[in-house]
């Protein structure tokens, strides 16, 4: 079956799956033909703006999936335990927080 997808920045594209893919398969497919990481993505259906399609097991039926069916695609956070706040430390942003500047103004 030949569906429509849409990133939320407009853009808009066909992707074909099987009538018995999963939601995985159909994030994989995603995935290779527009180059998106698959493991991020976070899919709605049109019909159904209340309900994420976020069993990948599930097959897309299940959802209500069909021939035409337009499917929304948003993007899951990175998840890299890291932080991307500037710290008041950062020599960059804030030069008197070196330790040579801290000894210079010493």
């Amino acid at each position: 079956m030949k569906v429509v997808a849409e990133v939320m920045t407009g853009k808009l594209f066909y992707i074909h799956i099987e009538d018995n893919s999963t939601v995985a398969d159909l994030k994989r497919e995603i995935g290779v033909q527009e180059n998106l990481p698959s493991d991020r993505l976070i899919l709605m259906l049109d019909d159904n703006p209340r309900r994420l399609m976020d069993k990948n097991d599930l097959s897309v039926k299940v959802y209500g999936v069909q021939e035409g069916s337009h499917i929304y695609i948003f993007f899951d956070t990175l998840d890299d335990d890291s932080s991307n706040i500037f710290s008041n430390q950062d020599p960059v942003l804030n030069p008197g927080s070196s330790p040579e500047a801290k000894k210079m103004n010493e």
